[in-house]
């Protein structure tokens, strides 16, 4: 890959650019259905021959509901998704630690929901038009200049557009294209060099349906959380909620350098169903408030169940030349304040589909498109978007250590926080996290939901520009 440093002065277009969205999961695809609603061309490249999302749980949290419900897509969502309003918090013989409730509806204006992640990438890969994604396509390389990207895959075929964002996950294939190259070229800042932090590994699935009689839990119209958090000679945390369909969710997590078999697992490149029943043979006695975990291994098919790293970095590069990150290419994010995490959450996939909003918005105040306007708008995203993240991210860490940390430190502060944190300041710095709230603003903006205070909503460059020079041709 090769990056001009010539001037910037590149052939000028009235045209939107053509946008190269690397990578086909929850920020991927939520991005190219805010372009197909701002009349930008894209294409979605997705390296996999099928799409297989991940089968694990998430938690979508007020901080994006607004924007699925800008986008019409907040009925369909709640369709597959239960309210989750209280946490509980046990030991591994089932003692209770604490427990936590999440801020009134009336309040926030919306509810945190919990699904089965696979229910929306299947959602929102039937909002794309066909001949808008294209499978089997792995990036091998690309170039960028003044005037365009290309792309070369795996099949040797090539693409062409004006602009690449890479969607492509933790292990981006943009990104190592991308830091190679500026590595190469003495610009790429020392932070960005380093391996990302290796914390954690989880097992994450969801049952078929259930036998109402036994499970008779899974009616219920909201759902609970059960954390169930080992001791030191267990040093897993283990979790459960029901989903809409008579079904549990569950997920194992462990931390790296605490147990054998989980990093055993971490050393192996196979994510094959063979090896992820290794690491759940091994944690069949645990127990939950449904019974043990083997009840609801056996009602897991084991081609469903995926394992998931948690691993993190706050990157410095963001974007360059014509190239930009969103999601986990960029910081991989654990989760946000610590009442409002879940395992395998996507609190990621969340800080992806953000991302996919601000990224959008600036995209759109491209005009007219010459490479000098691009930079702009990518300089514009991260100035707007990085200040959320770098606030973000030490709460994150200290998230992580509350719930999955085993050290003796760690079981200390878990102490702490749940018998000396007063309630006051857990509402606080919920209603601090739940007040960012981006929307695409280049549409009609969704009334406001709840009597909490949000942040502002940035206008549209482009949307001024337009409105004052209407104003002033008349």
């Amino acid at each position: 890959m090769s990056v001009t440093n010539e001037r910037d002065a590149s052939p000028e277009s009235d045209k939107p650019p053509l946008v190269l969205i690397a990578g086909a999961g929850l920020g991927g695809l939520f991005l190219g259905i805010l372009l197909e609603r701002a009349n930008i061309p894209y294409e979605i490249f997705e390296r996999s021959k099928e799409m297989r999302p991940l089968g694990s749980i998430m938690c979508l949290s007020p901080n994006i509901l607004p924007a699925f419900e800008q986008l019409g897509l907040y009925e369909e969502l709640m369709s597959f998704s239960k309210p989750a309003l209280r946490n509980t918090f046990f030991t591994g013989d089932l003692d209770i630690i604490g427990k936590t409730e999440t801020l009134t509806t009336e309040t926030v204006g919306y509810d945190r929901i919990l699904f089965a992640r696979p229910e929306l990438s299947d959602m929102l890969f039937k909002k794309i038009p066909s001949n808008r994604i294209h499978l089997s396509k792995k990036i091998v390389s690309f170039d960028q200049n003044q005037d365009s990207v290309t792309l070369t895959f795996e099949d040797n075929t090539t693409v062409q557009g004006d602009i690449l964002v890479g969607a492509d996950g933790a292990h981006s294939s943009v990104r190592k294209h991308l830091f190679k190259t500026l590595l190469k070229q003495g610009e790429l800042p020392m932070p960005d060099t380093r391996a990302m932090n290796k914390g954690y590994i989880s097992l994450v699935g969801t049952t078929d349906a259930l036998d109402l009689v036994k499970y008779p839990g899974v009616l219920e119209e909201d759902s609970e959380s059960f954390y169930i958090i080992g001791d030191k000679n267990t040093p897993y945390t283990w979790v459960t909620f029901a989903v809409p369909g008579n079904k549990i969710c569950w997920s194992v997590i462990v931390q790296l350098g605490v147990d054998a078999t989980a990093d055993e697992q971490f050393k192996t490149s196979d994510w094959v169903p063979q090896e992820n029943k290794k690491m759940l043979d091994s944690i069949r006695h645990l127990k939950t408030p449904y019974g043990t975990l083997s009840d609801l291994f056996d009602v897991t098919p084991i081609e469903r169940v995926s394992k998931v790293y948690f691993e993190d970095q706050l990157f410095e590069t963001w974007h360059h030349g014509r190239t930009v990150l969103i999601g986990d290419v960029t910081p991989s994010r654990f989760f946000v304040a610590w009442l409002q995490i879940l395992p395998s959450s996507g609190s990621g996939a969340v800080n992806a589909m953000q991302d996919a909003v601000l990224l959008a918005n600036h995209l759109y105040d491209i005009y007219p498109t010459t490479f000098a306007t691009i930079k702009t708008a990518f300089r514009d995203y991260k100035e707007e978007r990085f200040i959320t993240i770098k606030d973000q991210y030490p709460q994150s860490h200290m998230a992580a250590k509350l719930i999955y940390g085993h050290t003796l430190w760690e079981r200390i502060l878990r102490h702490i926080v749940f018998n000396w944190l007063t309630k006051s300041l857990q509402m606080k710095q919920l209603l601090k996290d739940t007040a960012y709230r981006p929307q695409a603003n280049f549409l009609p903006q969704v009334p406001k939901r709840g009597t909490m205070k949000t942040i502002h909503q940035r206008p549209s460059k482009r949307t001024q520009k337009e409105k004052k020079d209407n104003v002033a041709a008349k």
